[in-house]
């Protein structure tokens, strides 16, 4: 016997199943990783209700100035990014803007810094159930562009251009790493690949944010510096901005 179903689950019956409707929703979401960043984020959004909570996944839709705004912890790593992208890119939201963390892959960006994700260099294990190897993973360019604006007005350090997405964290080796510098990649991390891959497949505008966390390249770890959590905080200051940017 077949399956009785070309695909046994979709992201249209995932949207369903937690019962999200086109207008629960915002025009704009904004997506962290982890469930704390998401906490802060929407204390910033007046009135926000929560649309779901799927284990441990929430949505919220509020409004920042006016603008309505959805907000989510989309995930740490490119499996459970895929299912919450598939939720949004389902749910009629028309503009997704990342903001998670990334290692710096150059002596240049320092713990603290920002950067902006124009090209994906795809290490991910999801998407090539997507697309095929030649497919080219990019960020909206206007949103991308206007992150990029927002962050330099307010005196940020911020880079931008190619990273590198992996689903091997304990596996960042020497070889590896040189590789994909060679390639361009200027920092790495765990979501930006899937989430942009599946929203280009939905032709959905997506751009991706990142506070470096660690450098790669000295081995300076910096999860506990302050410098970190002041990026963290700025990422949602840039996202709402640049929101109120993209609406005017």
């Amino acid at each position: 016997m077949q399956m009785q179903k070309e695909v046994h689950l979709t992201g249209k019956d995932l949207t369903q199943m937690v019962q999200l409707r086109p207008q629960d929703v915002g025009k704009y979401a904004i997506v962290p990783g982890p469930k704390d960043r998401l906490d802060v984020l929407i204390k910033k959004l007046e009135n926000p209700v929560r649309n779901f909570s799927f284990m441990e996944y929430t949505m919220y839709t509020g409004t920042y100035e006016g603008i309505k705004i959805t907000a989510i912890n989309g995930g740490r790593f490119s499996t459970d990014t895929s299912i919450t992208s598939e939720v949004i890119c389902n749910s009629g939201i028309n503009n997704i803007i990342r903001i998670g963390t990334c290692g710096s892959l150059s002596e240049e960006i320092k713990v603290g810094d920002l950067v902006i994700v124009d090209k994906v260099i795809r290490g991910d294990g999801v998407t090539p159930y997507y697309v095929d190897k030649d497919f080219e993973t990019v960020s909206d360019k206007k949103i991308s562009d206007t992150l990029y604006e927002t962050a330099k007005s307010m005196g940020i350090n911020i880079h931008r251009g190619v990273t590198w997405t992996t689903d091997a964290l304990l596996r960042e080796t020497r070889e590896i790493v040189e590789a994909k510098r060679k390639e361009g990649a200027v920092a790495v991390d765990m979501v930006s690949s899937t989430l942009l891959t599946i929203a280009q497949v939905y032709n959905v505008k997506a751009a991706s944010i990142l506070a470096v966390s660690d450098n790669v390249i000295t081995g300076e770890m910096g999860f506990m510096n302050p410098l970190y959590y002041m990026a963290e905080s700025n990422l949602i200051k840039i996202a709402l901005e640049t929101v109120k940017k993209l609406e005017k």
